[in-house]
């Protein structure tokens, strides 16, 4: 029996296997944000952990694998540089509330509430 088609890192090119993850879309405008930072914020950092775990095994994305690895070549990190700086930043007492406070992530929630309300 071939084995079947398996995606060449060299390539973007999908195999028949591939998935789109549900999250996809919301994923890539955060790994475009992640490569234009030239110095990681520990959100940065955090998220692109989580992300990289996210697609670790995940057959499909093959985008975002391959631009998680291209932000860490720019910021200098290997994966395991990248874990155990997270690593630290957790255990800081970090949290993602922390940072969307703080500008890193804005507003929180839909303004699904606000938004017909009339102006007064």
């Amino acid at each position: 029996m071939p084995d079947s088609p398996r995606w060449n890192p060299g390539s973007m090119e999908p195999s028949s296997n591939d998935q789109n993850h549900p999250l996809h879309a919301t994923d890539r405008d955060l790994v475009d944000r992640l490569l234009a930072a030239e110095q990681p914020a520990d959100d940065h950092l955090v998220d692109a952990a989580r992300l990289l775990m996210r697609y670790e095994k995940f057959p499909g994305a093959h985008d975002l694998s391959a631009d998680l690895a291209k932000a860490l070549r720019l910021w200098g990190l290997s994966r395991q540089q990248l874990h155990s700086r997270t690593r630290a930043i957790w255990e800081a007492g970090f949290r993602p509330l922390q940072a969307a406070s703080s500008g890193g992530g804005g507003s929180v929630g839909s303004s699904f509430d606000t938004s017909d309300q009339e102006q007064s």
